[in-house]
């Protein structure tokens, strides 16, 4: 027996898993329903189809939602979403109040209530103040809320002259809100400044009572308009300044009543025109004070010569020399001096020291013009508040502009004498060159505002003597007492005053009625202008009855102006 037998050789090689054969028997406690390959019952028909309905009702559902968010509830949603943010806010500062002379409120501020981000503007009922308050444009936003206007903007008035004090300063701040615009926090980035408060110097119950005087007169007689002045002589404060008709402040600022202010925006009475600053009239005989300022000054005639009036003056006729060229006045006068001559507004003593006749020498047009441009004629009111139109004055110049190849004739210098033909003055510039005549040579700059440290007196001294100056106010005083502006001697206050009669048309059927003066007559202390505008000629109501109604009612009510 061998002992050492031979083993049989092995053959090693891997082994796929593949071929390694699994039963019960050799993994005990394999889970058998692991097999691979084991059958199983097929999905059904009905299965497939329950399923696939149930994958189209989802997309159903899912477009429906989509639908809903896009196009039915897109601007909600898209107004949701765009609030889930952070923005800057403006915060809006309060309006500066303005106030009267007298502490009297014309325009405030009502607090918002209604979740408007600014307060709106309330004006003083009362009429007669339109056209010194004006009136405002709120700040404005789109669809979006964006502000495209970011500031009230005064459009009129004291609201625009002096717009950049009463507005203050816009503050900022950031606003935090959640996806259904609820405000979750807010900080202040930049504080708002209100505007400041303002006081005017205007007095305003002899303001409205002045602008109801007018009102009265114009819808009685037939007026188209009408406006008045009072001015402080010594400091060029305006204590009352009205114009008729007038538009509503509150009704412009609110713009509301839509068919209200297209009413205004259609009258032809024009009641956005403030006729005070920026109305051009023809001044008549209001202007023969200035001229005989300008003759004194001149030594045209001394204040004692008479020129006889006889009704008229005649002269050639420049294109037929046969023929006369006749030049009225209003009724024969007899013998007048210089005082006389205001009083009664006698043409012919005018033309004669205006123009010369005869043996009388006359200023001339060029030195009417220039004596004219020292009393503020010719000139653009001051800026801000007063900014109005310069006016005419006719001279040569202007008539070869106007009337192109037409030369300058003696006619047209008596024209301009008695202040007709193409002169052409605002209401502001007559109340500013009888104050110069009150005050003895200081032509002021109107003041709209209280008179304080910060806005003080303001003047310019005429180169003419006072003793002048005097001369004309003794005229003017002697015009009340028995001349054309006799409707003014009341016993309670010495009035002087210059009456005007400018007749409007080829025709002459229509009149601007005018008279302007001061008071007291000894110590002026006001200056005062009503003009009554295009009202029929054989009317005797006009100007001087609106002041002398202003008179009575002052001498009750306000009698501190009278003293």
């Amino acid at each position: 027996m061998n002992l050492f037998h031979r083993r049989k050789s092995v053959i090693h090689r891997e082994i796929d898993p593949d071929e390694i054969f699994l039963d019960s028997e050799n993994m005990p406690g394999f889970d058998v329903h692991q097999f691979e390959g084991r059958i199983e019952k097929p999905i059904s028909v009905a299965s497939i189809i329950i399923l696939s309905v149930s994958c189209l009702l989802l997309v159903l559902v899912l477009l429906g939602k989509a639908w809903a968010l896009q196009v039915k509830d897109g601007k909600k949603y898209s107004a949701v979403s765009e609030n889930n943010a952070i923005n800057e806010t403006i915060i809006f500062p309060e309006r500066g109040a303005i106030y009267d002379r007298n502490g009297i409120k014309l325009a405030w501020n009502k607090i918002a209530s209604d979740g408007n981000a600014f307060s709106t503007r309330l004006y003083a009922e009362r009429d007669g103040l339109a056209h010194v308050l004006g009136y405002l444009k709120y700040p404005s936003k789109d669809k979006r809320g964006f502000y495209y206007r970011e500031d009230f903007e005064g459009m009129a008035g004291i609201e625009k002259a002096y717009d950049e004090k009463l507005r203050g300063g816009r503050g900022l701040k950031i606003v935090e809100r959640d996806a259904l615009g609820n405000v979750k926090s807010e900080s202040i980035i930049r504080k708002s400044v209100d505007g400041e408060n303002i006081t005017l110097s205007v007095d305003y119950p002899v303001s409205a009572k002045f602008f109801g005087y007018i009102k009265e007169l114009a819808e009685r007689i037939g007026f188209v308009g009408g406006a008045g002045a009072i001015m402080d002589a010594r400091t060029g404060e305006i204590i009352a300044l009205t114009s008729f008709p007038e538009y509503d402040s509150q009704t412009m600022s609110d713009g509301i009543d839509v068919g209200a202010i297209e009413k205004f925006l259609a009258d032809n009475k024009k009641p956005f025109l403030n006729r005070i600053i920026s109305g051009l009239y023809t001044p008549g005989s209001i202007i023969k004070p200035y001229i005989a300022v300008a003759a004194l000054e001149e030594k045209i005639i001394s204040p004692e010569k008479e020129i006889t009036s006889t009704g008229s003056i005649s002269i050639p006729n420049p294109y037929d020399p046969e023929k006369k060229s006749v030049f009225m006045d209003w009724k024969a006068h007899g013998p007048v001096d210089m005082k006389k001559a205001l009083a009664v507004s006698s043409n012919v003593y005018f033309y004669e020291i205006g123009g010369g006749f005869e043996g009388q020498a006359g200023l001339g047009i060029e030195k009417l013009k220039r004596y004219f441009s020292l009393f503020g004629f010719g000139k653009n009111s001051p800026e801000g508040f007063f900014l109005g139109p310069a006016g005419a004055i006719p001279s040569p110049a202007w008539k070869e502009k106007t009337f192109p190849g037409d030369p300058w004739r003696i006619g047209d210098t008596y024209f301009t004498s008695i202040g007709q033909y193409g002169f052409q003055v605002t209401p502001l510039q007559i109340l500013r060159a009888v104050g110069t005549v009150a005050n003895g040579g200081l032509l002021l700059y109107p003041s709209i505002l209280k008179i304080s440290g910060e806005n003080g007196v303001m003047a310019e001294k005429i180169p003419v003597d006072p003793a002048y100056l005097k001369v004309v106010r003794d005229g003017m005083r002697e015009g009340v007492l028995t001349g054309t502006a006799s409707g003014l001697n009341v016993p309670f206050v010495e009035v002087g005053a210059k009456t005007g009669t400018a007749e409007l048309g080829i025709a002459k059927a229509y009149v601007n009625s005018w008279v302007t003066g001061f008071f007291p007559y000894e110590n002026p202390k006001y200056a005062f202008v009503v003009v009554m505008e295009h009202g029929p000629r054989a009317n005797v109501y006009g100007a001087v009855f609106v002041m002398r109604e202003l008179l009575d009612w002052m001498r009750l009510y306000s009698p501190e102006y009278l003293r």
